[in-house]
């Protein structure tokens, strides 16, 4: 009988990413409710040293997927891993971070096991012998409750939507798995990385350039992004117009964020770009327009030219940095 919550977790460079510690705190807490175990899976190629890392976050077993196949974290890979650690654990719960890889392998998880499946939840909970997952809907304008009935109910949880929280005291057993990927038919040709760059949605800070960069010279919304220690993001003209790469897209076809602190530089504020960032604790919209939309979602707004504005706000904070 499935029992239990099984964690998945996604790495990069020998690290468990933010998004790892979310999922596993998130299966703590429900576990707790529903009685069961927690166990944190973790996939890739040298990964015994991130096994502290999950048992930190209350893990009370993890499972180990040591495979060359899977350092370059490929979906088509993944998957495979997943589904064989799945049928090994018997879990009735499956948590993964909605990333760009954990929605990939979410969908394709649930179609292989005919499981139900709640895509970028904010919340989680088990009423009696059902999982209820909460999820924004309609671009964020509303929150639906979803009832997930069969087993193994599959949750993808909205990246800094749920907090993470260590566990005191913890000890998880650590197991390795060994896994067949024989079927994975894809391979990674050729990887393009930035040095340093910081993951959009792993971001405290997110400074995002719109239509009204006028251009390709996102200098001054980079300046001001590295001045205090954020990532760089896009609206969705301005990845249209090829002035930043699609992985920067925020929005409702991009990435959604949640930072502490979202600034949006001539940003006009649709609905679409709205639903991947409203949940941002604080907001600051620049543009020169004020009947800019975004200026109704800001917590603070400034009219004004932001290639004024921006790199006067960068000197401010450099200055006060030292």
């Amino acid at each position: 009988m499935p029992q239990g919550i099984l964690a998945v977790t996604e790495q990069a460079d020998s690290a468990l990413k933010n998004i790892s510690f979310e999922v596993i705190s998130t299966g703590k807490k429900l576990a707790e409710t529903t009685g069961g175990p927690l166990t944190a899976a973790i996939l890739g190629a040298g990964v015994d040293a991130m096994a502290s890392q999950a048992a930190e976050y209350g893990a009370d077993r993890i499972l180990l997927a040591d495979h060359e196949g899977l350092k370059d974290g490929l979906a088509d890979a993944c998957i495979q891993a997943v589904a064989q650690l799945v049928a090994s654990a018997d879990p009735a719960v499956v948590l993964i971070g909605a990333t760009s890889l954990g929605k990939d392998i979410a969908a394709r998880l649930s179609a292989r096991l005919n499981a139900p499946l709640a895509m970028d939840c904010v919340a989680v909970r088990a009423d009696g012998d059902r999982i209820v997952a909460t999820r924004p809907m309609y671009g964020g304008k509303v929150l639906a409750d979803v009832s997930l009935n069969g087993s193994p109910a599959i949750v993808a949880i909205r990246p800094r939507a749920m907090e993470a929280v260590a566990a005191q005291g913890a000890a998880g057993e650590v197991e390795t798995v060994a896994v067949s990927l024989d079927g994975s038919t894809l391979s990674l040709v050729e990887k393009h990385m930035e040095t340093g760059k910081i993951e959009l949605t792993e971001a405290d800070v997110v400074v995002t350039g719109g239509r009204g960069m006028g251009g390709d010279d996102f200098a001054v919304v980079e300046a001001l992004a590295k001045a205090l220690g954020g990532a760089v993001g896009a609206s969705r003209s301005a990845v249209d117009e090829g002035w930043r790469p699609v992985s920067d897209q925020v929005g409702q076809t991009g990435k959604v964020v949640a930072p502490n602190l979202y600034i949006a530089c001539g940003v006009s504020g649709a609905i679409q770009h709205l639903a991947g960032m409203a949940s941002s604790r604080v907001v600051v919209a620049i543009n020169k327009d004020p009947e800019a939309p975004i200026f109704s979602k800001c917590d603070f707004g400034i009219v004004g030219d932001l290639f004024d504005l921006v790199p006067a706000l960068t000197a401010e904070i450099e200055k006060l940095k030292g």
